[in-house]
């Protein structure tokens, strides 16, 4: 997001940039690392979660490409890429999602607008929760886990849904094999299937 950005200008010395993940503007074959986190499953088709990965790996150097510093001989070492997209298969979780239910839905995101402290000049504050987190948790109607109703939001506060994809075992290694690339590790964690990406030899 444009707020993450600025903080991540103001608080490293780096370059940071919002950019269109199905058109990134880096240099091709530059890169030896790339992460994705929380990105690919917003998008509402396979189709564009396939060219959004084809559009990291093209960032990848490839196998036999030196990278900057290394000796102009010899080969170096290809780049990575680092995915991790929501899972399907969350039942131990407090949203209860199993391989029954829909990998299409619209999440609650509550925008909470909390009270100034008084006596510090701090104004009005807000804070996002995602569902999932500590705290007050809402979750679509159409995949609620059973007990865990919410009412509806009081005191100001408003709810965004956000599209998410949730993904099943081994349907991002499809993913990534389709968008040109091959999966050298892979796993489950926190909810999230995760892959380690490289550019497909040709």
């Amino acid at each position: 997001s444009t707020n993450l950005t600025r903080i991540a200008k103001t608080h490293q010395p780096h370059s940071a940039l919002v950019a269109d993940i199905l058109d990134l503007p880096h240099a091709p074959a530059a890169f030896d690392f790339a992460i994705s986190i929380a990105v690919i499953h917003h998008l509402s088709t396979p189709t564009r979660r396939r060219e959004a990965i084809a559009s990291i790996l093209s960032t990848l150097r490839p196998a036999g490409k030196p990278s900057q510093g290394e000796e102009a001989e010899g080969e170096g070492r290809e780049g990575k890429a680092l995915l991790y997209c929501w899972a399907l298969e969350q039942e131990g979780s407090r949203r209860g999602w199993s391989e029954e239910d829909e990998q299409d839905v619209m999440v609650p995101w509550v925008m909470r607008a909390s009270k100034g402290t008084k006596g510090k000049g701090k104004g009005q504050k807000k804070k996002r929760e995602e569902e999932g987190k500590e705290g007050k948790e809402q979750v679509p109607s159409s995949c609620e886990p059973k007990g865990e109703s919410e009412g509806p939001v009081e005191g100001g506060d408003k709810t965004f849904h956000r599209y998410y994809h949730l993904y099943r075992q081994g349907e991002l290694e499809e993913d990534v094999r389709a968008a040109g690339g091959e999966v050298v590790e892979g796993g489950y964690e926190k909810d999230n299937w995760w892959a380690i990406a490289i550019r497909r030899q040709r």
